[in-house]
């Protein structure tokens, strides 16, 4: 059988704003009825960010139960992960929502250069969140914006603070980060398979390289992120009606590529979450 596409939406992350696009889901009902749309279009795992009313970025564990018990209610057997970012939060804050055990939640395994700041992962704090999640049964998602990024997960890994296979999400299109470049994503591939072997993959692109992005990852056998979080458009005069549009583009790319979406179950499998 040809492999199945896990498809994730990241529904709104830390930054997008309703003067950014009217559809960017902020408050915890806005979140769950754009998830539950998003899961209906095809999605099986969401990447999830809460926010204040007011729009500003928040690690409030309150927010993340509401929202987590919301989709749990009208998206059955989807997969929940939580942002672990440092954008809402600092320190061990930004674990303090993992005692709500989503299935998964993201990991950077390392610092790196943003736009306008460093978004800083110390090696203490990367070792304390990989013990967390492994101590309460949550798979870790790599969120790799660099090479270093790899070995480090490997690493960590290989001590037996993350349990294998690996899952690691390359992000491509952040400046000063990762550039979008195929050569550049056939050699990471290839260099996660060689590190660690077993390992599964997500594509993501920021802004307008979130379909080429999604394109490569289908013909290189990884899976698909789309979502509000990193693109507020379906193209560079459309903004995105909501998530679920997001998703049903990269759902036709499935298509078109020969890859089937992933049900929530085949996801699970995929991901050893079963």
């Amino acid at each position: 059988m040809t492999n199945p596409c896990i498809i994730t939406v990241a529904i709104t992350g830390s930054l997008p704003q309703k003067r950014d696009n009217p559809a960017v889901p902020i408050t915890v009902q806005e979140q769950i009825e754009s998830t539950h749309e998003a899961f209906e279009a095809g999605a099986t795992l969401v990447h999830l960010h809460v926010r204040n009313d007011d729009g500003s970025a928040t690690s409030s564990p309150e927010r993340f139960a509401q929202v987590f018990e919301g989709i749990r209610k009208h998206c059955p057997g989807m997969i929940v992960q939580f942002s672990t970012g440092g954008r809402s939060g600092a320190g061990r804050e930004r674990g303090a929502h993992l005692g709500l055990r989503p299935d998964m939640a993201s990991l950077a395994s390392g610092s790196v250069n943003f736009p306008t700041r460093v978004y800083d992962n110390s090696p203490e704090l990367v070792e304390w969140l990989a013990t967390e999640m492994r101590e309460l049964g949550i798979k870790p998602e790599i969120e790799a914006f660099d090479l270093s990024m790899i070995f480090q997960a490997a690493k960590l890994q290989e001590q037996g603070l993350i349990k294998g296979p690996l899952h690691v999400q390359f992000v491509m299109g952040i400046r000063n980060a990762m550039p979008v470049d195929r050569e550049v994503l056939e050699f990471y591939v290839r260099t996660l398979q060689r590190v660690a072997p077993g390992s599964t993959w997500t594509g993501a692109g920021i802004g307008k390289d979130q379909m080429t992005m999604a394109r490569w990852s289908l013909e290189l056998g990884g899976h698909c992120r789309t979502g509000m979080e990193d693109n507020v458009r379906l193209d560079k005069h459309t903004l995105a009606p909501s998530n679920a549009a997001l998703v049903r583009a990269v759902a036709e790319l499935c298509h078109e590529h020969g890859r089937p979406i992933a049900t929530p179950e085949q996801a699970r499998q995929l991901l050893g979450l079963n």
